[in-house]
């Protein structure tokens, strides 16, 4: 498929609809070194990875749940699975985690814009080898007391986890914004 096409079809797929076969070690070498080809000001790479497989998905819901239940002790039953899922619903979740601080030169901001290019890119590398893909936060990616948990260190920012398998579902298109309710022209022919 060429780019302009893929771009024109490329959708997130929610994380609750994948399922296995999810991607190898090699595929997910491959993916992460296609991510890393962003836009990155000064050559910081202001981002790193935290690949989550196989029982340590198991054990990060369940101490997910356990800090769900500090906040919240009279979660429902449908709460408590979801808190138990989050990172067992596809195969393989990576973080992608923003390392951006104070730099002479370079913005905060244009590294943080950074990490989200790492993002993006990991979603469509991983559509390019077949995989469906969604990027998402949720709550513990706010929460610093999930951070060690995580792997995320200290002074460090979740910019994102990349959720990766297969699905069995059909891929539907969700509405788009128009053009014109999110574009300003300036300038010559506006």
């Amino acid at each position: 498929m060429k780019l302009i096409d893929y771009l024109a079809v490329r959708r997130s797929v929610p994380a609750f609809q994948m399922c296995e076969p999810g991607p190898s070690t090699a595929e997910l070498e491959n993916m992460l070194t296609l991510a890393v080809r962003v836009p990155d000001h000064g050559k910081l790479a202001p981002w790193r990875f935290v690949v989550y497989r196989g029982a340590a998905r198991v054990e990060i819901g369940e101490a997910l749940l356990k800090m769900a239940l500090e906040k919240n002790p009279a979660l429902s039953d449908e709460m408590i699975a979801v808190e138990r899922a989050r990172f067992t619903r596809a195969p393989v979740v990576i973080g992608v985690i923003s390392t951006a601080g104070p730099h002479a030169k370079i913005p905060e901001w244009e590294q943080l814009m950074s990490a989200g290019a790492v993002c993006l890119n990991l979603l469509m590398a991983a559509n390019a080898l077949g995989y469906v893909s969604n990027w998402l936060t949720e709550w513990f990616a706010y929460d610093e007391r999930a951070y060690p948990l995580l792997g995320v260190r200290s002074g460090e920012k979740v910019a994102g986890f990349i959720h990766i398998g297969s699905t069995t579902f059909p891929v539907t298109e969700r509405p788009r914004p128009a053009l014109a309710d999110v574009v300003s022209w300036m300038g010559e022919g506006a």
